[in-house]
């Protein structure tokens, strides 16, 4: 009985893929925070997590968009986003 060896191939196969894919997202990283760190943070908005009552659509989309950005510049890391987000999902008005 022989046995065939494709399927440790294709998990190699698969693990190199995986392998360029994050130093692909790596290298992206780097061009994007160079490119920020460039640019300086002259454009990125205040986010004011402060603030009490509901918020609008757009003070919203604003605020997602200003915590988005500080992420993808490195300025703030992957748990306190999700915080701020929370935070943010908690002012939502809801008619």
């Amino acid at each position: 009985m022989l046995k065939c060896m494709g399927a440790q191939r294709t998990t190699f196969d698969k693990l190199q893929r995986d392998r360029a894919k994050k130093a692909k997202q790596a290298a992206k990283r780097e061009r994007r925070q160079e490119r920020s760190s460039d640019s300086g943070t002259d454009n990125v908005p205040e986010i004011n997590l402060d603030g009490e009552g509901p918020l609008t659509a757009a003070e919203l989309m604003q605020q997602v968009e200003a915590i988005t950005r500080s992420l993808e510049a490195g300025t703030i890391t992957l748990e306190e986003f999700e915080d701020a987000k929370a935070e943010l999902m908690e002012r939502v008005s809801i008619d």
